[in-house]
């Protein structure tokens, strides 16, 4: 198959520094499929950036599905950073590409086998098996691709458009009831405080967050009762009114039997998403602008008022959560709302459509 990017210049300083920028951010820093800390490879039309042994995987589902490029040590094209800076990274790629994943299979670690890291990347990118229905993209390996005698020419199509968006149509934004969707949270687990003691004289805490029927969880610190993380994560809110509560529970690690509760909290996100909703497309040339509270009352785990800011086009808010069910220990949390992540994931898949089709179209 003929490299579609063939006879395009390489990218130029600048657009290489932006990908080094993108690269380095800490959720870059790990694989997107196995969290493994030396993500030195990137899928190019994916948006992704992943380890050595999930890029082999890669690699063997065919450039089709997923065109592998070292950070550092491949040419790069300014269109193939150009799709990398659209994607935004692993976080804003995995809230699309693991929004359900279905409970007879588990994400693979650093140390997973190569059966297991070839089973979820196959059944995530290929199959998207992972996605909300209605986004599933048909990659140039379905049944379809095979049944066109036509398809050949179009071979170097990354992805095919999403379902219900023609060609024609595909720069147009979409709207919650395209995608599904109320938009995307992106939360930050910043460190927990005086957390109560679950083994001899300490705790092996770990964060799990949940919200409809995703769940994720932060890495765990040994030993600790002032844990700091400092993971982002970005989880899809389905399209519900009022959105759903975001769920955050405190286990100590137990390698002999269940894990500890260590205590919980519950997040309503609406006074964020309202608070987006009124000041949407306003923008502010410095500084940061109060537009929003989450008070704190009896009901819920404030510790105090919060307040939602926005600044540079960025709704924000921070928080400090008092855990429930558990006598000490408070959490430290951040909140951005972005409901453009899923556009723009898929304005960056669309752009890599036609690029690809129309560069197969001039050979």
């Amino acid at each position: 198959m003929e490299d579609p990017w063939e006879h395009e210049e390489r990218a130029s300083p600048e657009s290489m520094r932006n990908l080094k920028e993108l690269w380095e951010r800490p959720e870059n820093q790990s694989c997107a499929d196995c969290s493994a800390s030396d993500a030195k490879w990137a899928s190019t039309n994916l948006g992704v950036f992943i380890c050595t042994k999930c890029s082999t995987v890669h690699r063997n589902l065919g450039p089709e599905v997923s065109h592998i490029l070292g950070v550092t040590t491949d040419t790069w094209t300014d269109s193939q950073v150009e799709c990398m800076l659209a994607v935004e990274g692993n976080a804003a790629a995995n809230a699309i590409f693991e929004t359900y994943p279905p409970r007879d299979i588990q994400k693979p670690g650093p140390q997973a086998s190569s059966y297991q890291r070839t089973e979820w990347i196959r059944r995530k990118y290929e199959e998207q098996e992972f996605l909300t229905p209605s986004l599933r993209l048909k990659s140039s390996k379905s049944s379809n691709y095979d049944a066109d005698p036509n398809a050949s020419s179009r071979a170097t199509s990354m992805a095919r458009l999403p379902s219900g968006i023609s060609r024609s149509s595909s720069k147009r934004s979409l709207s919650k009831t395209d995608t599904g969707e109320l938009g995307q949270l992106k939360i930050t687990v910043h460190k927990g405080r005086s957390l109560v003691i679950r083994d001899y004289r300490s705790s092996d805490p770990y964060v799990k967050i949940s919200i409809s029927q995703q769940s994720v969880q932060t890495k765990v610190i040994e030993s600790n009762l002032n844990p700091v993380w400092d993971e982002e994560f970005v989880l899809s809110v389905p399209d519900l009114t009022p959105a759903l509560p975001v769920k955050l529970q405190v286990f100590d690690k137990d390698i002999m039997s269940a894990d500890d509760a260590m205590g919980e909290a519950e997040v309503d996100i609406n006074p964020l998403v309202e608070a987006a909703r009124m000041y949407e497309g306003v923008t502010m040339d410095g500084g940061r602008m109060q537009i929003g509270r989450w008070l704190s009352t009896r009901d819920n785990a404030l510790t105090g008022d919060s307040s939602i800011w926005l600044c540079d086009g960025r709704i924000t808010q921070e928080m400090t959560l008092k855990l429930q069910n558990v006598d000490t220990g408070e959490l430290d949390i951040a909140l951005e709302w972005n409901p453009s992540n899923a556009r723009t994931y898929y304005t960056a898949l669309t752009y890599m459509q036609e690029l690809c089709s129309e560069q197969s179209d001039f050979q």
